[in-house]
């Protein structure tokens, strides 16, 4: 156990450690003086306990986990899904959560993790072999479509399109065929060809399918003179963005965003405070940080000699660039507003336990690749 913590990736841990910094100092200036004031001592709380079942995970040999608990961790997710649309509960238009106690438990956050797990241990089985299609591929795709189907119905599309970069990215990685990639990329083009005709050519159709709150989102994103009351909260994002330029305001000193026009400032919209407060400067070096996590995990993934291993960390890479992406383009105007965290940063429990064991998976492949698997 020792030997195992002597070879814990002291750059991943320094970075997590400076997550954990600038989430606390930012939620602490997003929430001072408002009814959450306090929740930077909450967050402080969960990266002390997140730390231990991350360290649990790093030590545990990452094969073993794969053997033993991908399948039924699928099986685990998919169950407490088909709960959140039986007994969740709805906030905001979306039931996302389910209740335990006080606390509130976000199942498609872990879904995520289970189902890296799960198409690693399909996939690594074929040990770089060109993928069939019937018989690696189609089944792949399956499993893909059951969270996905579950986690869209929340309605949670953000999330949702997290499963298809996960998807997407391992299958890359296991060596599909060249004319499968461009079957696959020719079918994309049609879907999104095919939506985006439906909206302009059937609308009334197109607004049967979509949830209301996101047919808004939508129209909000496309035009948003169309309606300002559902436009305010990007726009007012992007103000307070652009009013930090260069340097920001200082720590503390976001007015915009502590006056309360950008809602969820200490969850999915903490970018913002960032913004505002610290600047180009301050969202550089964070950019920077999540660019050198992202970096040291490539390389970890490089020099893995299973291709299990490999795949696990390549989905998580997937998952955190997808989820980094899309926050930050939701609140400056690239992509349609979603509810979607910002990683190792935005408040959230569920968020952060999956950020955490993704850490934890990433460290187990880096302490245990050269180690031989007991039987």
């Amino acid at each position: 156990m020792i030997q195992k913590a002597k070879r814990l990736d002291g750059i991943i841990l320094g970075i997590v450690a400076c997550f954990a910094i600038i989430s606390t100092l930012v939620i602490e200036s997003a929430t001072t003086g408002t009814r959450y004031e306090g929740l930077h001592i909450a967050n402080i709380e969960m990266y002390a306990i997140m730390l231990v079942p991350m360290l649990i995970v790093a030590m545990m040999d990452y094969r073993l986990i794969i053997r033993y608990l991908s399948y039924p961790s699928y099986v685990v997710g998919i169950i407490l899904l088909v709960m959140v649309l039986l007994i969740g509960v709805n906030l905001n238009g979306s039931t996302r959560w389910i209740e335990i106690g006080s606390q509130q438990f976000q199942p498609s956050e872990l879904m995520k993790i289970a189902f890296i797990l799960t198409l690693a241990r399909f996939l690594g089985t074929r040990e770089g072999q060109t993928l069939r299609f019937w018989k690696d591929i189609v089944p792949s795709l399956m499993m893909f479509l059951v969270p996905f189907y579950l986690v869209f119905k929340q309605p949670d599309l953000g999330t949702a399109i997290v499963f298809i970069s996960i998807l997407v990215s391992i299958l890359w990685m296991a060596n599909m065929q060249w004319k499968q990639i461009v079957i696959g990329l020719s079918v994309i083009a049609v879907i999104a060809a095919g939506v985006t005709a439906l909206y302009y050519v059937q609308f009334d159709l197109f607004s049967k399918v979509i949830k209301p709150h996101q047919l808004e989102r939508i129209q909000t994103f496309l035009d948003p003179t169309l309606d300002p009351g559902n436009s305010w909260h990007v726009k007012n994002a992007q103000t307070a963005i652009g009013s930090g330029q260069l340097y920001g305001k200082g720590f503390m000193q976001g007015s915009l965003v502590q006056g309360g026009y950008v809602p969820y400032h200490y969850a999915d919209s903490i970018f913002a405070v960032i913004g505002e407060e610290f600047g180009f400067i301050g969202s550089t070096v964070l950019l920077l940080l999540y660019f050198l996590l992202i970096y040291r995990m490539i390389i970890i993934s490089y020099k893995s000699r299973d291709r299990a291993g490999s795949y696990i960390i390549v989905g998580i890479i997937a998952m955190l660039v997808l989820q980094i992406f899309e926050n930050i383009a939701m609140h400056t105007g690239l992509m349609p507003l979603t509810g979607i965290a910002l990683p190792f940063v935005s408040y959230g429990g569920s968020s952060l336990l999956t950020n955490m064991l993704s850490i934890g998976l990433v460290l187990s492949v880096h302490i245990h690749q050269d180690e031989r698997l007991p039987e």
